[in-house]
């Protein structure tokens, strides 16, 4: 390649970057930003005034903010649901690092009660864990009647990262395919509903969100040595993959592929489908009333030591 050319190249990936850096710093303040919406009453234009110029930037995420809230609002009805039923529910979420499973498992429970919505993100197993059956650690996350549980990464830790790491060798490998259908249908028939997703993202796109991460101070954190090794492996990582979906796609438990390379798009694609999965209709909730205070004549509120009072410097 003339070193013109190579030049120009290198320009022009600077340029991707460092639009793609500015998207992610949006995408973090649209965290607070859907708050924000919330509290103001949906009032998207005000708000959208104040944070974007470009007028085809701020209807597209005015768009994406709409749907988000009117899927959100369908969670919290099949929340009711699935409490007044006691259905119980599992959904796992599973993908290559950076695809975008925090970001949607974030919206989905963003408005939800977390007495009946939780996330289980276990950690390396300790010693004595990897003694046990392999599944024996996710099973007391498992719901009760009238619960929610998301996985962000689940058991099929064993099938990815597991093998492509060597972190369990091949007879532990050929039996967690052996077991794990034969464990989901027993989820099944036990009455918890199964849903798995696998959030797919291109190699462009992942290394483009690992450069972004690399040159934010606010998200380097989420970059570890084992993301790092498996972006160097990730033709490793893509057979693992599709062994695995091929052999633990099951009628009782199939696997459901969402295309992350947009994270917006992913979002409201996958919470639409995790709705459509389920026969929730809206719950009558009885009507609240505001009791009034009791006051009693012989109270009277003491004043709060200064000392005790966190300084107001704002």
């Amino acid at each position: 390649m003339p070193p013109t050319t190579r030049v120009l190249t290198m320009l022009s990936n600077q340029d991707t970057l460092i639009q793609r850096i500015h998207r992610e710093l949006l995408d973090i303040s649209d965290e607070e930003l859907e708050l924000e919406l919330s509290e103001d009453g949906h009032n998207l234009d005000a708000l959208f005034d104040e944070h974007i110029d470009d007028g085809s930037e701020k209807e597209a995420r005015r768009r994406y903010f709409a749907e988000l809230f009117r899927l959100q609002g369908e969670l919290v009805k099949l929340q009711s649901w699935v409490v007044k039923t006691g259905h119980k529910v599992v959904i796992l979420f599973e993908g290559r690092d950076a695809a975008g499973k925090g970001g949607v498992i974030k919206r989905i429970t963003q408005r939800l009660n977390p007495r009946v919505c939780r996330v289980a993100a276990l950690p390396a197993p300790n010693d004595r864990e990897r003694t046990q059956w392999y599944f024996q650690r996710y099973v007391s996350h498992l719901p009760a009647a009238g619960e929610i549980v998301l996985f962000d990464r689940s058991w099929y830790n064993r099938a990815g990262v597991e093998k492509v790491m060597g972190f369990c060798n091949d007879d532990q490998y050929e039996e967690f395919f052996r077991t794990v259908p034969a464990f989901e249908r027993m989820l099944a028939r036990s009455g918890i509903q199964l849903i798995k997703y696998w959030f797919s993202i291109s190699d462009q796109e992942q290394n483009l969100r690992f450069l972004s991460r690399i040159h934010d101070p606010l998200k380097q954190w989420k970059l570890s040595p084992m993301d790092l090794e498996s972006r160097r492996r990730w033709e490793a990582y893509t057979k693992a993959k599709e062994i695995m979906l091929e052999r633990t796609h099951i009628a009782e438990a199939p696997w459901w592929v969402v295309q992350a390379d947009d994270k917006k798009k992913a979002r409201l694609n996958c919470i639409h489908h995790l709705l459509d999965q389920m026969p929730y209709e809206e719950v009558e909730l009885p009507v609240i009333e505001l009791p009034q205070r009791e006051r009693q004549k012989d109270y009277s509120r003491g004043p709060v030591p200064q000392e005790i009072i966190v300084p107001e410097v704002y």
